[in-house]
């Protein structure tokens, strides 16, 4: 086990490999002890980089486990029914959802970010992980991006990062025809799931999969869905930066 696991004094890292591979049982999730184990390393290179710079506000590490951890991997089931492919985690923030679903897939994957220091740190911790060979770190808004990696990725991933309309935009784009847009969304309204298949139908994308769960020690309510890309696009895509979420689709 890695050295890094012991960046916080206070915290045992065993107990801690135990009780998520607890709340993966617990949540019907297949978690390895390996996998559990780059997770929570990954977890304590975050909460000790956040001593100096803002990743996240969970702070407590239990927490953190379900709020972070597990609820990345609570997407596990709908990579799996995706198309096999690289994966793209837009807004990837602290390295969530990507770090752990890499660690528990065979995928390559590539985490972007606008924020450079975020990138920075997500590089470290991914060559911390000894991920290098199969993930990536990288800079850029989505849009600008996805005008030079048009149709690269058989998955797009977004967690808590903007309204469902401007996500599928964002990823119709970037996926390859039959690739997914997989997205965890707290409590959505009805009006914006009705605009997220209205903003899919312009883009080629529809809806394919919608599920929904509870966290662990109720931390929560979440909603899974999955867009499947199955035609063109039927206005030119990407729009110019900043245009998704002044005037939305839907």
């Amino acid at each position: 086990m890695s050295k890094s696991l012991d960046l916080i004094p206070e915290v045992d890292s065993k107990e801690l490999v135990d009780e998520l591979l607890g709340l993966g049982d617990e949540s019907g999730l297949c978690i390895s002890r390996e996998v559990a184990e780059g997770c929570v390393e990954h977890l304590m290179l975050v909460l000790e980089a956040n001593k100096v710079m803002n990743l996240t506000r969970i702070v407590d590490v239990h927490d953190a486990l379900v709020l972070h951890i597990l609820d990345s991997l609570t997407l596990l089931p709908c990579i799996d029914s995706c198309v096999s492919g690289a994966v793209l985690d837009m807004g990837t923030g602290a390295g969530f959802p990507g770090i752990p679903l890499c660690l528990a897939t065979e995928r390559s994957f590539t985490l972007l970010d606008s924020v450079g220091k975020k990138v920075k740190a997500v590089d470290g911790f991914i060559a911390k992980l000894g991920l290098s060979d199969r993930c990536v770190a990288a800079q850029d808004r989505v849009e600008s991006f996805a005008s030079e990696r048009r149709g690269e990725f058989a998955v797009v991933t977004a967690r808590a990062m903007s309204s469902l309309p401007v996500l599928v935009e964002y990823a119709a784009p970037l996926l390859t025809i039959g690739g997914s847009l997989v997205v965890s969304k707290g409590n959505p309204s009805d009006e914006e799931l009705s605009s997220g298949k209205k903003a899919a139908k312009i883009c080629g994308l529809q809806l394919v999969e919608h599920a929904e769960l509870e966290l662990p020690r109720h931390l929560g309510h979440r909603v899974l869905l999955r867009y499947e890309k199955s035609g063109n696009s039927s206005i030119p895509l990407p729009r110019p930066v900043g245009t998704a979420k002044k005037s939305a689709l839907a």
